[in-house]
């Protein structure tokens, strides 16, 4: 019953945003199957909510709706880390949040401290400018500073 009212609260949000055409991602396989038709309902609990998912449907001109496994769903994973994280003082309110996705990856690393008083990227900087590698640098250290040097603009 909570997959169906999240389901439903999502569906309304994307109706609110006048959305038209919409992709529903979902990781249970029994909610995607049953309001797909492809199982049958038994449990009269869940026939309300089915029922209300498939009213909410008609309101848009196409939707589709893909089961993925939890264990291959990274991204609603972090957004239910998300959002168990946020607080907000009326609980039927959703704030919106803008993402983007990437073709490129990127790297981030997290410095507790610098040794020789340099930004983070001095070194990358003088790689692409010089050409030349840190003094007393080792291979893995070059590799790496070619690595990212090549995603740094």
């Amino acid at each position: 019953m909570v997959e169906y009212e999240d389901c439903i609260l999502g569906l309304k949000l994307a109706i609110d945003m006048n959305i038209h055409e919409l992709l529903v991602i979902g990781d249970s396989d029994l909610l995607v199957c049953q309001v797909l038709g492809e199982w049958a309902t038994k449990n009269t609990k869940i026939l309300p909510y089915l029922n209300s998912v498939q009213d909410l449907i008609k309101r848009f001109t196409k939707i589709e709706f893909k089961h993925v496994p939890r264990i291959q769903n990274e991204f609603a994973a972090a957004l239910a880390t998300l959002s168990s994280m946020i607080q907000h003082p009326n609980k039927n309110f959703i704030d919106s949040i803008q993402i983007e996705i990437h073709k490129q990856l990127t790297y981030c690393a997290h410095v507790e401290e610098e040794f020789d008083r340099n930004p983070l990227f001095h070194d990358i900087k003088e790689y692409l400018e010089k050409g030349e590698y840190p003094e007393n640098a080792t291979q893995t250290q070059k590799r790496t500073l070619q690595r990212l040097a090549n995603h740094f603009f």
